[in-house]
């Protein structure tokens, strides 16, 4: 099993900057990839970005140029970076871990076996 815990949200104005992490803990071995994933009122959870053991980044279109996601694998922790955040950026957001391969989706939710409990983010306009 894998806990993931995620901090860091909050309420910022539109044009500001947030950063969410992610701490996970327990058989983080047998993770290879995390991502974020973010849920508004009403709509479906959405993919936001994910990253590979080794790097390899992948971001939804709607955040693409304005968030980035990073990893410390010595401190197992994934970190999302927003800026130029949007109002439409307000959602739950959710950190997701996985074991996955140079075939699955990483845009898919059900790719992870692992979720945090979400932590907040509003962007007022």
């Amino acid at each position: 099993q894998v806990q993931l815990v995620e901090s860091g949200g909050g309420l910022v104005q539109a044009g500001g900057s947030l950063r969410v992490s992610c701490a996970a803990s327990g058989r983080t071995s047998s993770a290879n990839a995390m991502g974020w994933f973010r849920q508004a009122p009403g709509k479906e959870r959405e993919f936001v970005a994910a990253i590979t053991w080794i790097g390899s980044t992948y971001y939804a279109d709607s955040v693409k140029g304005r968030f980035t996601i990073s990893r410390d694998n010595a401190l197992n922790t994934v970190y999302l970076q927003m800026n130029s955040l949007k109002p439409e950026d307000t959602a739950v957001y959710y950190c997701a871990a996985g074991r996955l391969t140079t075939n699955s989706d990483y845009r898919n939710r059900y790719e992870y076996a692992y979720w945090g409990q979400g932590t907040q983010v509003t962007v007022s306009s």
